[in-house]
Order: structure tokens, then sequence, then C-alpha cells
């Protein structure tokens, strides 16, 4: 499916998206889905191979976060009761080509906004309490729209929860990563046929996943901004968003 030379370059581009995406708590499935899109596979290998890239690195990213105490449980299982099973249901979703490469094109444009605007001031955290209402019909909301996907949902839940003022960064950082370990489990469960398109590079491509995730996830249990690294990593997700939306 890919030749000598882009299974290496892609396997660095992956790398280097589980370097930062796991330095801050995620698990970095849109910047795998924007490598991917950028070498043209197609949404059949996209979707689970992601998934599975997801499920390495965020758990590398929870173990991590959970070792250094920036974790809270009180958070994580309102999003988490809700999210699991709709993340499950959205597995089973398969959307059109056309949809999907739509879907996932938005995605990578958000995320690379995101990316942008990462040299704003951190959010401080307020004695704001959780709405446990809020963060169950979220949690659904997220969870269906990972699963049918490919992504975590880290990406959405993170600046919510800044946003609100429910936790401070580094603490929001562990609750996404475990959020979307479970999520990404949930997704590639809820369509477990779609494993068999799951290409046999993916060995090389893990491990440069792992390795970024343990290096990304040590550097964000502590202060870790490369904002240069941030804004091309956010180039990269756009020219892949703008390839899935016009080609």
């Amino acid at each position: 499916m890919c030749g000598k030379w882009d299974v290496i370059l892609l396997a660095f581009l992956i790398l280097a998206a589980g370097l930062l995406y796991s330095s801050v708590g995620h698990g970095g499935a849109s910047g795998y889905l924007a490598a991917m899109a950028l070498f043209g596979l197609s949404p059949d290998v996209m979707k689970p191979t992601a998934l599975l890239l997801n499920i390495l690195v965020a758990s590398v990213a929870t173990a991590q976060f959970l070792r250094t105490g920036y974790f809270s449980w009180k958070i994580f299982w309102p999003f988490a009761i809700t999210s699991i099973p709709f993340a499950f249901l959205g597995g089973t979703i398969s959307l059109p080509t056309s949809t999907y490469k739509q879907a996932v094109g938005l995605i990578l444009l958000f995320a690379a906004i995101r990316l942008f605007r990462s040299e704003h001031p951190e959010i401080r955290t307020t004695d704001k309490q959780i709405s446990i209402p809020v963060a169950i019909l979220l949690g659904a909301i997220i969870g269906l729209l990972s699963g049918s996907i490919g992504i975590g949902g880290g990406i959405f839940l993170s600046p919510f929860i800044l946003l609100i003022g429910w936790a401070e960064p580094r603490q929001t950082a562990g609750v996404s990563a475990a959020f979307i370990l479970v999520n990404s489990v949930a997704g590639l469960t809820g369509h477990l046929a779609s494993i068999r398109f799951i290409p046999g590079d993916i060995s090389y491509w893990g491990f440069a996943a792992v390795f970024g995730g343990l290096i990304g996830s040590h550097l964000g249990t502590r202060k870790f901004a490369t904002l240069t690294l941030y804004r091309l990593l956010a180039m990269v997700l756009i020219i892949a968003g703008f390839k899935l939306l016009l080609f």
C-alpha cells in the first residue's frame, strides 16, 4: 500500500504527532488521520489504524499522568459513562467515503485551530463543581462522533473542561488521556471487522507512536511548550484537512 520511503516518512509524522499530542494528554488520532490522508490511504484503513495507534499512545499517556497524580476520577466518570457505549455504537457506523472525508477534514481543521491557539495563556481553574448532567450529555455526543470518525475525542473534551474551569491544564490532560483510551477501545471494538484493513506496516507506525508518546507524556507532566512544533503540526493538519475536503 505504501512504498518503503513512504512507510518511513509516515512513521516519522506519526512519531511527531504522538509526541506533541501526548504532551497534552491526547492520543494523536487527528494527527495520524492527517498523515494518512497526505499519503492517500483509504477511509477503511484510516479509521481502524488511527484508533489502534490512539490506544497505544493514550495507554502510555494515561499511565504517565496517573503516576504523577494528574487525574481526577470525579471529572472522568460522568463523561466516560456515556462516551464508552456511544463510541462503541459509533464504531459500528460505516460512513460513505465522501461523508467520512468531509467529516475528518473538518475535524482536522478544528484541531489545527486548537494548535494555533496554543500560545494563549493557560486558562486557570476555578472552584466550579462539575455538572454531571452536562458531562453525561457531552460524553454521549463526543463518544458517538469519536467512534464513527476514528478519534478519541480529546480535542473536544479538553477545551470544554478548561473553558468551564473544572480542572487545571495538566489534570485536564490526564482526564483526556484516559477518556481517549476508553473511547478508542470502544470504537475499535464496535467495528472489529475493520481490523482486517489495518496494514502490515502498523508495526513500524505503532513503534513510532509509542516512542513519541513516551517522550511527549513525560514532557507533558512537566512544563512543556514548543510553539514552533505546534505550528508545524497545525500546518500539516490544515493541508490534510483541505485535501480531504476538496479532493
